[in-house]
């Protein structure tokens, strides 16, 4: 179980820091290209979230091909895993979304 808490965190993490740090660098670029910096931090924070999901689960569609073939062949608990590091990385990369969101102080939508 150690090990399982450990990726998930760490995937929760990843994710986390792909979407905080991306929109950080990316309201940085917008200072220089003078353009408003919270709505471009905004806009990447939302665009980025799918990328740090694939990016914290390993960046291709092994992830997907676990689950798929565990699960045809009965093998539930890998399968189940993977479905809960997928979740910890989507919570992970929407809660650097939501602490972007409340940097700039602005709802989005």
């Amino acid at each position: 179980m150690s090990t399982f808490l450990t990726k998930a965190v760490m995937d929760f993490f990843v994710a986390f820091g792909i979407v905080v740090g991306g929109a950080m660098v990316g309201g940085l670029g917008a200072i220089v290209s003078m353009q408003p910096p919270t709505h471009t931090m905004l806009d990447i924070a939302g665009r980025i979230k799918i990328w740090a999901l694939a990016a914290a689960v390993g960046g291709t569609i092994d992830p997907m091909r676990v689950i798929e073939s565990n699960f045809f062949d009965g093998n539930l608990s890998p399968a189940i895993k993977q479905i809960l590091y997928l979740l910890f990385a989507f919570m992970g990369a929407h809660m650097g979304a939501e602490l972007v969101r409340w940097m700039c102080g602005g709802n989005r939508g």
